[in-house]
């Protein structure tokens, strides 16, 4: 079972694969279901998707459960396949899952979903009941994993449920999920009090096209800290985005509440795509304002850890990076990112982990507006391309594969010492 440490040794990094574990069951007109696991087959082939895992050689792998499965009916769960797969995991690949308790859906009986008053507590129980369930198997949990992303989906651009549209349901979203997380962390270290928490959100750098704009680059650039600053108890009268947050909707005294209620981090897991993690405000030929990715080489991506770390001063794992392009493109980031880990570490930014994300071929999200068959969508970020010609194996393996276990198996080289200062 691995540990969060800080040891300075560079064979305690913590090197792990992810599942892409999207789940967003509830359909309507012109919507279609996002599972990954039922669209990519893992509910079926999971052994021998889990298998590659310890071909690879990572010690760790983001896993997620589906709550709208296992909890069919409030208070009702079925394990059986969780019972199958987590003591495979552990057993028989010895590999730890980081456990995604929630990976974007919720169940149908929860009406409204996210906009539930009684989300925070229906999560909670959930978490209580998986963590009792697996007391002794199951270390470390992400209570929820991109909170932005979700309050951004379901809250702003109204495309998952519970459909909001607006920076007041996008406000309205993120207040439900911290409740939430709060929530779920008490419950599972109620349970078990060594539980390690990663929390996990899509991490990003704003950048302006003009001198005039900065402004908006600087406002966006504090939103991405809201999630971790809500569960930690920063966001009170003297917070940047307090007025902001007031003026769409959150009560002075449900903000109050948070800082009373605010609970530590244990790791602080952060998201990085070089397509789509760094934006630029400019201004359209229409004059409107606009917004583009930008630096597909991931610059600045060192510089952003180090800024959360600054802010948050607590262990990093990056839980979420990869490259959408030919294998030489994806070869070259992670390169680069292992590098920018390495450098981070010698400068004494308590870099932990690493995680190739997703292991394999995953579903565009797009799939859920779209109407061709789910091939369509496929997506390669991973290690692994799905086998589209037959073959008697599931998977065809990528240069990346050996390119990640030569950084596996020379860690000194690789992400070096951690500096202690």
């Amino acid at each position: 079972m691995i540990k969060p440490s800080l040891s300075q040794d560079s064979r305690d990094f913590i090197w792990a694969g992810g599942i892409e574990d999207t789940f967003v069951p509830q359909t309507r007109l012109g919507h279609r279901a996002l599972d990954e696991y039922e669209l990519m087959g893992h509910y079926d082939h999971w052994r021998e998707d889990l298998a590659l895992l310890r071909e690879v050689g990572v010690r760790a792998v983001r896993w997620g459960v589906p709550w709208y499965r296992v909890e069919p009916m409030q208070g009702v769960f079925d394990w059986s396949w969780t019972d199958q797969v987590i003591p495979y995991l552990i057993k028989d690949l010895g590999v730890t899952p980081i456990i995604d308790l929630m990976h974007y859906g919720c169940p149908f009986w929860l009406r409204r979903e996210f906009a539930s008053p009684d989300y925070p507590r229906a999560v909670a129980a959930y978490a209580e009941a998986f963590a009792r369930r697996y007391a002794g198997l199951i270390k470390w949990y992400t209570p929820l994993n991109e909170p932005l992303v979700n309050a951004l989906m379901c809250g702003r651009r109204g495309v998952w449920p519970p459909y909001l549209r607006g920076d007041a349901g996008y406000i309205r979203v993120m207040l439900q999920i911290v409740k939430g997380v709060i929530n779920t962390v008490e419950a599972i270290k109620a349970v078990d009090p060594d539980t390690v928490m990663v929390q996990v959100e899509a991490t990003g750098l704003s950048r302006a096209v003009r001198q005039e704009l900065e402004v908006l680059a600087l406002e966006d650039q504090r939103r991405g800290y809201l999630f971790f600053d809500l569960i930690t108890g920063l966001v009170n009268h003297e917070h940047p985005l307090f007025g902001w947050l007031l003026r769409n909707g959150a009560s002075p005294d449900d903000l109050a509440e948070l800082v009373r209620h605010r609970i530590p981090i244990d790791v602080l897991g952060m998201n990085f795509y070089p397509q789509w993690s760094t934006k630029e405000i400019y201004i359209d030929h229409k004059g409107r304002l606009s917004y583009r990715s930008i630096e597909h080489d991931g610059d600045g991506f060192a510089a952003l850890i180090e800024d959360y770390y600054n802010r948050y001063r607590v262990p990093v794992m990056i839980t979420e990076t990869s490259a959408l392009g030919e294998d030489d493109v994806r070869s070259r980031w992670m390169r680069a990112s292992v590098a920018a880990v390495k450098q981070l570490r010698g400068a004494g930014v308590p870099v932990i982990g690493y995680t190739w994300f997703p292991l394999f071929t995953m579903v565009d999200w797009r799939y859920r507006l779209g109407r061709r068959p789910v091939e369509n969508y496929y997506i390669d970020l991973g290690l692994y391309k799905i086998n589209g010609d037959g073959g008697a194996r599931r998977w065809k393996q990528t240069p990346l594969v050996e390119q990640i276990q030569s950084y596996i198996h020379n860690p000194e080289e690789s992400v070096g010492l951690l500096k202690l200062n």
